[in-house]
């Protein structure tokens, strides 16, 4: 059951690099502005506040990798819960200030890797 729970962990880890590349260097490209339904020039102004929320969302992939290669299982776990833990406060955050959406890709994910992880 490890395995799994770790395996969505790195799921979570990945979505977020993701997230960094498209907030930090897709923002103004037709991907960004697809993803994020955003006109070129809303996307210009807000480019600089993308970036910074992309390095957020880089912070969370490094954490939940960082419990991944962990040696020690005890903290190891800890890691991953801490990180997965921030990762569904700041998907409930976004989807109540922005979309919804963000509930279903960003804090669901996490609360399963979470349950998963608890259960294993």
């Amino acid at each position: 059951m490890i395995w799994i729970a770790n395996a969505l962990v790195a799921l979570v880890a990945a979505l977020h690099v993701y997230f960094l590349v498209l907030e930090m260097f897709l923002w103004t490209k037709p991907l960004g502005l697809k993803t994020f339904h955003q006109s070129i020039e809303t996307a210009t102004d807000s480019a600089v506040l993308a970036a910074n929320q992309g390095l957020y969302n880089g912070f969370l992939a490094a954490g939940l990798a960082w419990g991944l290669v962990q040696g020690n299982p005890t903290f190891a776990f800890q890691i991953k819960i801490f990180f997965l833990l921030c990762v569904i406060v700041a998907g409930i955050y976004g989807a109540v200030t922005v979309s919804c959406r963000i509930l279903l890709v960003q804090a669901l994910p996490a609360a399963i890797a979470l349950i998963l992880l608890g259960l294993a």
